[in-house]
């Protein structure tokens, strides 16, 4: 009969094992490893703005617009809190009740334990502890700490370059759930554990690609590590999974090159990575729940010439108009602070845009939009009836 460690922990230590009632109330023993821990009464928000809209109807040239007032209190992107791989499909159900049971009781002993086994010799015994060592790490901050001091670190990034694909998930997923305690970031942004992390990002299963996306956004916190994963080759494996995951990796590849793409050298590996047409597609796809977070991401790279090319060369313009005239609140918003970039400097532009009728609408969402998006779209529209006016005075209404 197969044991896992954390069985053979208890049977060798002698240790009690406690019945399912009394660990009932620790964690969920169905967990189905959403990224967020959750309390049932409490339900997320979806990535996607839950949104409570007033609808406002305006006239303008003959054309009618709905303009929605929306409290919206979410955020744009995934937060990328710990994994969301599936259940273990080898850890018996006691096990698992066990191991929830001793996050506060015999951890370190059971942590040591456990790092020993990401040693073994056994790719089987690595996997199981790599499994215990990600569920400890995923909900206890506390126990986050105490797996890195216990040195879980190298030998979980070792396996980040294991040939069994299997095995680099569980490592891959490990390592997310560590790098969300700051106090281990500095270990984990290293070279050695950034390379395999963009090597699980280009070969790894669906959810490494997914999960290492979300580790190297959480490493990617600091100027220094942005620079690093940017000349690791991540971002156009991260573009790739923008174009090729599903949702979750939409949404983790987003969130990632948002956060990376805050420094310029990144902006150009994004733009040369062929990132545009993706963002605008996505953009174009109300049904695709990744218009918002496409535009995000278009929105802090349009600060460069070579976005703003590449966006206009990809059929960006109607697109962004288009979310000016249909699109929530908030999508209203970003598309013409989008625009209003790629205007600014630009005539040729500034005609494109007024050609797609984008006064209009604009007009609207001056009326009736919220403050920030009024006074965007007012100076849009002044610097569209305008178009060949200098651009001095409107270059710090760019600004967010």
């Amino acid at each position: 009969m197969f044991l896992s460690p954390l069985l053979q922990f208890y049977i060798t230590n002698n240790l009690p094992i406690l019945p399912s009632e009394s660990v009932q109330g620790v964690l969920p023993l169905n967990i189905t490893s959403n990224r967020n821990f959750q309390n049932p009464a409490a339900k997320r928000v979806p990535i996607m703005a839950k949104e409570t809209e007033i609808q406002t109807n305006y006239s303008y040239m003959r054309r009618n617009f709905s303009i929605s007032s929306t409290n919206d209190d979410s955020t744009a992107f995934s937060d990328c809190n710990s994994d969301r791989s599936g259940e273990f499909t080898t850890t018996s159900s006691q096990s698992r009740r066990l191991l929830l049971s001793c996050t506060t009781e015999n951890s370190d002993d059971l942590i040591l334990h456990l790092v020993s086994g990401l040693e073994s010799s056994s790719i089987d015994d690595q996997k199981q502890a790599a499994m215990e060592i990600r569920l400890l790490a995923k909900n206890n901050p506390e126990n986050r700490l105490k797996i890195a001091r216990a040195g879980a670190i190298r030998p979980l990034i070792s396996l980040l370059s294991s040939s069994d694909l299997q095995l680099q998930e569980y490592g891959v997923t490990a390592i997310l759930n560590l790098s969300l305690c700051d106090e281990n970031k500095e270990a984990l942004a290293l070279p050695e554990a950034i390379t395999p992390l963009v090597k699980a990002l280009k070969i790894g299963t669906s959810t490494a690609r997914e999960n290492a996306a979300c580790a190297l956004f959480r490493l990617s916190q600091s100027d220094e590590n942005k620079s690093t994963i940017g000349r690791s080759g991540a971002i156009p494996l991260l573009v790739n999974l923008l174009v090729t995951g599903n949702i979750r990796g939409k949404k983790d590849a987003s969130t990632a090159l948002y956060s990376l793409c805050s420094m310029k050298e990144n902006k150009i590996r994004a733009v040369q990575a062929g990132i545009m047409k993706p963002l605008v597609e996505l953009m174009a796809d109300f049904e695709s729940n990744m218009v918002d977070k496409a535009a995000f991401v278009m929105s802090i790279l349009v600060s460069t010439a070579e976005a703003r090319t590449a966006m206009v060369e990809e059929g960006g313009i109607p697109v962004l108009v288009e979310i000016v005239e249909v699109g929530s609140q908030r999508q209203k918003e970003i598309a013409v602070v989008i625009l209003l970039q790629v205007c600014d400097e630009s005539v040729v532009y500034r005609n494109m845009v007024a050609r797609e009728g984008a006064i209009p609408p604009l007009v609207a969402l001056s009326q009736a939009g919220t403050n920030r998006a009024k006074q965007k779209a007012e100076t849009l529209i002044e610097l569209l009836r305008r178009p060949r006016s200098g651009n001095a005075a409107h270059s710090e209404d760019l600004s967010d």
